[in-house]
């Protein structure tokens, strides 16, 4: 069970990691490119905001209290914004304190809407 998980896990991570780099290494293709063409923020920046994004996320999933397939990570400038739905403030307040505790996470801001 644990290596399916991991499994998981590593597969998602790629995913995050290599549409990132395709997204910053091919520059002019289709919106990708446009996104980096337009970016105030260095690559560099892109790339650590990237990087919090998948460790967030995976955090997020590891969880077993937190459905984090309904949740939306996004982060600009170490800033993490947390955008879906949850199911109560129980598990509205857990994902705000993981996305919290990741090493990286200068603050995090919680749009998850509550539906019951």
């Amino acid at each position: 069970m644990k290596k399916r998980q991991y499994r998981i896990i590593l597969c998602f991570i790629t995913v995050i990691l290599f549409t990132g780099c395709t997204t910053i290494l091919v520059g002019g293709a289709g919106v990708g490119g446009y996104a980096v063409g337009t970016d105030e923020r260095p690559i560099g920046v892109i790339s650590s905001d990237l990087s919090l994004t998948a460790k967030v996320k995976v955090t997020l999933i590891k969880d077993s209290k937190i459905d984090a397939f309904d949740i939306n990570v996004d982060t600009q400038r170490g800033i993490v914004s947390l955008h879906g739905h949850v199911k109560s403030s129980a598990e509205q307040s857990r994902a705000v304190r993981l996305a919290s505790s990741i090493k990286g996470v200068k603050r995090v801001v919680s749009a998850l809407l509550i539906i019951k």
